[in-house]
Parts: structure tokens; sequence; C-alpha cells
């Protein structure tokens, strides 16, 4: 694509050649600041009120055995979703880069860290993320074709592949279409979490208190089960940290990413206790634990004849969780790629579109791929086992870079105890499983991350001239096809 051309392209992409013409200011292919204030809350809401909520509640349960502790642990965990997102907050603003944890890890300790980061993010933890969420959706979406039955694996797997698709293709079109689906959706979810919450709290006038009574007895309490129960909740809160993978889109954010994160997330732990709070007054511990789907039963027993919003509106939600993911995900493999961490191609950006379409292609072609074996419940733990090595890593840095990067600009700056504890709180989260019901898989998990190294030294640090050789055609044949080009000044 010569230079005349490209810059024709660009013209149109920013509103036609007239602009380009009139404009004496060098254009920029990158990605675009349109995500504003809220947006970002319903990023922050919509990506973490998913899947999560509508599966995590038999899990936690399961693993403490009561009402109260239960409830604590749902609060608990909002409580440390919101610390680590303040810790976030002061990265965000200070390292004001697109990529998540990426940049964070690399101005800390170096490019090693950040690598695995990005190889174990690009092929574990976000399209294993993005498939539980996908196929969380088929579940619900199917369920009422097959009443009294569960829905056909195969139905399942296939309707969580063509969702992956038709979210992958939304967001390689359009950065504004991504954030307008992500509103609606989350309007929509808001309605199924406000109708879940405002029944529970007409039950709890009604008198329906008798399953809280009691509601520490026989509870089951080790560090294993506790570990485990908090996995399976902090699940349902993963996403907290999102708005980080997208900075470089967001307007003004030094305002806006601080006060997404403040509304975002307590607003969505206030949800979740009241809606496990709700649950509970309409099912006991043995009820909820027997229910295949938990939203389900609550709408089967309180909204009938009209139980069919439920499955719905939760198949709203999840397509809206699987949106979010998708939209910062894919900013990773931007990143990623842009500093030289994977294909180069992948930190392209559409010429017509300005998106990151590669990243976000490979993202989906990837969580495709989990639909196949997917088993959710064991994915949550391994997923949660990777994901607190690398907050808790990524925090350590922010406390590194306190005392080795003075001279950086801090627009926020939180206590350093909050990183201390949010820091602590990972390892614990990390080795109390691995302590107590050590398992093979977890092993399995730790070396394939530590594989990460041999394509690093491969192909980053020594950079093998037979491996340039192979990826060279494959850029410029991708390029070709997908129009994208490196995220550049283009001067006339």
């Amino acid at each position: 694509m010569d230079e005349e051309n490209l810059r024709k392209r660009t013209g149109e992409a920013n509103g036609g050649d007239e602009l380009s013409l009139q404009t004496s200011k060098p254009k920029t292919t990158n990605l675009q600041q349109e995500v504003g204030l809220i947006s970002g809350i319903c990023m922050i809401v919509g990506t973490i009120i998913g899947s999560g909520i509508f599966i995590s509640p038999k899990s936690v349960l399961a693993n403490v055995a009561a009402v109260g502790p239960c409830l604590i642990i749902w609060a608990a965990c909002g409580i440390l979703a919101t610390l680590g997102a303040l810790c976030f907050a002061e990265l965000g603003t200070t390292i004001t880069k697109s990529g998540g944890e990426y940049p964070y890890l690399m101005e800390a300790f170096g490019p090693i860290p950040a690598y695995l980061f990005s190889w174990t993010s690009l092929l574990v933890i976000k399209p294993s993320s993005f498939a539980i969420i996908c196929l969380s959706f088929a579940e619900y979406a199917s369920a009422p074709f097959y009443p009294g039955c569960d829905p056909p694996v195969v139905v399942i797997k296939c309707l969580a592949a063509s969702a992956i698709v038709v979210i992958t293709a939304v967001n390689s079109l359009s950065v504004k279409l991504g954030s307008y689906v992500q509103n609606f959706f989350t309007a929509a979810k808001m309605i199924i979490v406000l109708i879940i919450i405002v029944s529970g709290i007409v039950l709890l006038a009604q008198g329906k208190t008798e399953n809280f009574k009691n509601s520490f007895k026989d509870a089951k309490l080790s560090t294993g089960s506790i570990s485990l129960a908090f996995y399976n909740g902090l699940w349902a809160y993963d996403g907290w940290n999102q708005l980080n993978y997208i900075t470089e889109e967001l307007k003004n954010p030094y305002r806006n990413l601080p006060l997404s994160i403040i509304i975002g997330i307590p607003l969505v732990s206030v949800c979740y206790v009241l809606i496990n709070i709700s649950y509970f007054t309409i099912m006991t511990s043995t009820e909820l634990l027997q229910s295949q789907a938990v939203a389900v039963t609550f709408g089967d027993r309180v909204l009938y004849p009209a139980a069919w919003i439920v499955p719905l509106f939760v198949a709203f939600s999840t397509i809206g969780a699987a949106n979010g993911t998708c939209f910062t995900a894919g900013r990773l493999v931007y990143v990623a790629g842009r500093e030289g961490h994977m294909l180069k191609v992948l930190s392209y950006i559409s010429v017509k579109r300005l998106t990151p379409a590669p990243a976000i292609i490979f993202y989906g072609a990837i969580a495709i791929i989990y639909t196949i074996p997917g088993n959710i419940e064991t994915l949550i733990n391994y997923f949660s086992f990777a994901v607190w090595i690398f907050y808790g890593l990524t925090l350590l840095g922010l406390i590194v870079m306190r005392f080795t990067r003075k001279e950086l600009k801090r627009p926020i700056t939180v206590p350093i105890v909050i990183p201390v504890f949010v820091t602590l709180s990972s390892i614990f989260l990390v080795l109390a499983p691995i302590i107590s019901q050590p398992e093979l898989p977890y092993l399995y998990c730790a070396l394939f991350m530590l594989g990460g190294l041999i394509f690093y030294f491969l192909f980053v640090h020594f950079k093998f001239n037979w491996a340039q050789r192979i990826s060279k055609p494959t850029t410029m044949y991708l390029q070709m096809l997908l129009e994208v080009v490196p995220a550049e000044e283009i001067t006339e």
C-alpha cells in the first residue's frame, strides 16, 4: 500500500478526503479516545456482571456450606476487588498505556515478566474467560428450547462459538459500535439484576427470613475451602481492572478512570450481596446446591408464569460481559504486538475502522478453541490461579516503583497499605489451594506459564533469522488481507 493511498484511506476513516487535505497536522492511525465516563462505568459493570453471579453462588456455597460465611465471602470479594481496582487506578493514571498489567510489569520488572503475562493472558487467561462466558450464555439461551432436560452439548458449543464470532466481528468493525452494544446489554442486565433484588426485598418484607436463622451452622471453614470459595466469588467480580486495558481510548483518563472504578465496582458489590440474599429468601442451602441454574430456579418460584424473563435476560447479561471482555482483551494483544512480544501484525490498526482488528480476531479464534473441551468449573479454578499470580505481581510492581521510579507523575496515589494488603491476599489465594488440596493441573498451569520463556528467548531476545523469515511474509499477507497498517503518524 503506497503512501498516497494510505493517506487517502486514513482521511476517509477520519471523515473524508476534504478533512485530510485541509489540515496541516499529521494524521494519526491510532486508537481513538472515544470512551467517556458513562461508557467506562458501563464497561466495568457490564464486564463484571456476566455469567459469574448466575453460576458462582452454588460453588461458593458448596465450599463454605453455610449461608453466613457465603454472604461474607461475597462482600469480602467486593472489598478486595475495589481495593485492587484503586491500585490499578494509580497504575493506569501513572502509566497511561493500554494493555492492563502488561505495561506496568514492563515498567516495574522489565520485559520477561511482561512477556510471561502476555503469553499466559493471550493463550490461557483471556480466551478461557471469553469461552467460559460464552458457554454460560449458550446454556441459558438454549435452556428454554429443552424444557425438562439439559441441552445437547453440541448445541451449547456451537451456540457459544457463534456468539464469539459475532462479538469479534462487532468489535473489529467499530470502537463506537462496541461501546453502544456494551451500553445496551448493560442496561438489559441491570433489569434482571433489579428484578431479582426487588423480588428478594419484597420476600424479606413478607417475612421470608427462615433460611437466615442459624446461618453459620455446619459451616465448613478451612484454608482450602475459603480460598476456593474466593476463587469462585472473585470469578464473578473479574473485570474490575478492564478499563486499564483501554486507557489510551478513555476521554480524560485522569478523571474518568478512577471515577468509573469508584462508582462501578461498589455498585456491583452491593448488587451481588443483595442478589445472594434474594436467592436465600426462596431457597435453602440444600435446594440452592441442587439447582442446575440458580437464577432460573429463582425465576420459576417467584416470577411464574413470567419465568421466561430470567433466562432471556441472563443471556443478555452474559453476552454483554463477553462483549466487554473482547473489547478490552483485544487491546492486550495489540500492545504485546506493538512491543514486539507477539507477531507484529497483531499491533496493526484497521485503516478504515481504526480498531485493532487483527488482535481481536486472533483473540476470538483462540477462544473458539477453548469452547471445544470447555469444563466451566475446572476452567474457573485454574483461570483464577493463573490470573491472581499476575495480579499480585503487578501490585508488587506498584510497591517497587514507589521506591525505584519516584520521578513518575502520579495523579492518583493510594495509601501503600492497600497494595501491600492486596499483594498478600493474592499470595494467599495462589498458595492456599496448592498447600491444602495439591493437584497436578496446578503444576501443569505453572509449567505452561514458564514455558513462555522458551518462545521469549527464541523469538524476542535472540530473534533468530529463520523465525523472521517465516513471520515477515505472514505479516505482509495478513496486512493486505485485513487492510491494516502500523499505528504510526502519517505526515504529509
